[in-house]
């Protein structure tokens, strides 16, 4: 049974890994990833959520949970203690979400069935970015080598985002670049303009030598 458990957390993820090299598709990765865990930890539903310039814990991915929970309402820092506590670093995990003051919207975690969770931080270049959510139907508390699963996740996934936005801003310096190399104007000296004595001028002027040497030699002939 143990070597089934191990079997299951190498899969999910090599599964992640393997997506991470075929695609820079952020939510590709971030779908496969969490239906990976799921399945791995017989989980209810997850989700990942980004931490924006606002406060707010914005939803990207997200596998088992229904859209009323989704739509439930925005996830504010400030009111949600359990966020800050895993944004510091470290995974946290609550054992009954319907009754720990840290969890917001427990009414709502109720309505949609869920019991236990756990929240693990995504950090990219020593910076939390967001944070993975998995909920379990049944009161449950995670053992370390789920944890550590969880945090090996969670990391593949803030690599996965980290990579997304390296790509998004090349792209974007490259856009740019091209964009001041066609507003690019050469002065006239460097485009053989008039006076300039530019290649085309010089063309012109070395078949005007050899027509008037043609000439020359043909008298001396006559």
């Amino acid at each position: 049974m143990a070597d089934n458990r191990w079997r299951d957390y190498y899969l999910v993820l090599y599964q992640v890994a393997i997506a991470l090299g075929e695609t820079l598709e952020t939510r590709v990765v971030l779908e496969r990833l969490l239906r990976g865990v799921i399945e791995a930890l017989h989980l209810k539903g997850a989700s990942i959520r980004l931490l924006t310039e606002t406060g707010l814990l914005e939803r990207v991915a997200s596998e088992g949970l229904t859209p009323g929970y989704l739509q439930k309402g925005p996830v504010e820092i400030s009111r949600s203690p359990i966020d800050q506590q895993a944004l510091a670093g470290q995974p946290v995990q609550i054992e009954d979400v319907t009754t720990d003051p840290r969890f917001e919207y427990p009414q709502a975690a109720q309505r949609e069935g869920i019991v236990s969770a756990v929240f693990v931080p995504l950090i990219a270049q020593g910076k939390p970015i967001g944070v993975l959510r998995v909920y379990t139907g049944e009161r449950r508390l995670f053992t370390q080598e789920e944890l550590e699963l969880l945090v090996a996740l969670a990391n593949l996934g803030a690599l996965a985002i980290a990579n997304a936005r390296l790509y998004q801003f090349c792209v974007r310096d490259q856009q740019l670049a091209a964009e001041a190399l066609w507003s690019f104007r050469l002065p006239n000296e460097f485009l053989g303009g008039e006076g300039s004595g530019g290649i085309g001028d010089q063309g012109a002027g070395s078949r005007g030598t050899e027509e008037n040497a043609g000439q020359g030699a043909a008298g001396r002939e006559s």
